[in-house]
């Protein structure tokens, strides 16, 4: 049988559906109910769900699972809406993923802009990381008014690309040296020793729940992980 630990785990990125956000009695109390249940976890809300009995659990700020009325069971899956045949689910973590774009700190980044750069986007990403020279090479390739700012994060799992974020910052044109090496794999030169934000940025992507790369964040505060399509890219540029 899986532990409550490894179920949770498997969760991370469930939710569910529109709910009230205020809190009875009742809920209160199974809130207190699982925190003693579930040590070293923090039970951020419990909120009713469209299915009787059932409760939606946040953990942390954006682990959900569900739970029964009484606190004994939890659940983890997606609930689906048969009727709408849409996961309500997914509709929440959506939710739960969006930050405030216009916070961000974007002097941790450096910009390209392309067209009139009415559009913006925010990106997380490590230049040892595949995905990210996808994401680079084919999904950004041929999107056109847009800003775009990029938050170096290298991974862990990448011995060297702390030192080529280090490097690549440290140009005199931090965009072109990005660009020259996700796109043609010509590395800058250069010794990486100046003033950085590779720190900062990394604490910033542990805030905002990013822990892989890439991570696009669009004006309307969405997160999304992976090298997505273009045509998505598009249609999230264009969502208020």
């Amino acid at each position: 049988m899986k532990s409550i630990s490894r179920i949770l785990i498997a969760a991370g990125f469930i939710a569910l559906t529109a709910c009230s956000a205020s809190a009875d009695n009742s809920t209160n109390q199974l809130k207190q109910k699982l925190a003693k249940q579930l040590p070293g976890r923090e039970i951020t809300s419990i909120n009713t769900t469209p299915m009787k009995g059932i409760y939606e659990v946040v953990i942390g700020k954006r682990q959900i699972v569900y739970t029964d009325a009484k606190g004994e069971y939890i659940l983890a899956g997606d609930m689906i809406d048969l009727a709408k045949k849409s996961s309500l689910t997914e509709q929440r973590s959506a939710e739960l993923q969006k930050t405030d774009f216009s916070k961000l700190p974007l002097e941790q980044a450096f910009k390209e802009v392309r067209g009139n750069g009415s559009r913006v986007l925010a990106v997380f990403s490590d230049p040892d990381c595949p995905f990210c020279k996808r994401l680079e090479r084919e999904s950004l390739n041929g999107i056109t008014n847009v800003t775009i700012y990029t938050f170096l994060m290298p991974l862990s799992i990448h011995p060297d690309a702390e030192r080529k974020s280090k490097v690549i910052w440290c140009a005199a044109d931090k965009q072109a040296a990005w660009s020259n090496f996700m796109l043609k794999d010509q590395m800058a030169e250069g010794t990486g020793d100046c003033e950085n934000p590779v720190e900062k940025n990394m604490k910033l992507a542990e805030s905002l729940g990013i822990s892989g790369t890439p991570a696009l964040i669009f004006k309307s505060g969405q997160i999304v992980s992976g090298a997505i399509p273009k045509e998505q890219i598009e249609q999230l540029l264009a969502a208020k």
